[in-house]
């Protein structure tokens, strides 16, 4: 435990600048995915045991976006089964369907300007110029 203590300690001094919280969440993030991980094949990183259920298979990007501005996350891949991390949320229809709208007022030539109204009237709480583009 005082290893893994010291560890934290050591990557919030090297993570210094503008973007600190950002990198500190995204940094406590990507532990409690490792955690996740472990708890659900039963082995820890590397580790050899019986009780093993699964293995790993690299990661995956992932983006959030959250208060913080976009946060990449990389979560971790199974060889078999799946893992999907507790705090992210499934793509859901409603979202898809924001998407759709936004793309298709986008490509029709709506302003990026009058496409955050478009979202403001929905009941969203708004959409930004980069958000838009993406």
């Amino acid at each position: 435990m005082a290893n893994d203590s010291m560890a934290f300690m050591e990557r919030l001094k090297q993570q210094g600048g503008g973007d600190f919280l950002r990198s500190l969440v995204e940094s406590v993030l990507a532990d409690l995915m490792e955690c996740e991980v472990t708890n659900q094949i039963g082995a820890d990183l590397h580790e050899r045991n019986g009780e093993r259920q699964a293995y790993r298979n690299g990661y995956r990007d992932r983006i959030l976006h959250s208060r913080l501005g976009t946060l990449e996350l990389q979560v971790p891949k199974l060889r078999s089964g799946t893992y999907f991390p507790s705090f992210l949320e499934p793509r859901r229809l409603a979202e898809q369907a924001l998407a759709a709208v936004v793309q298709e007022a986008w490509i029709n030539g709506v302003s990026t300007r009058k496409v955050d109204e478009l979202v403001q009237a929905m009941g969203m709480t708004g959409i930004s110029k980069s958000q838009v583009s993406e």
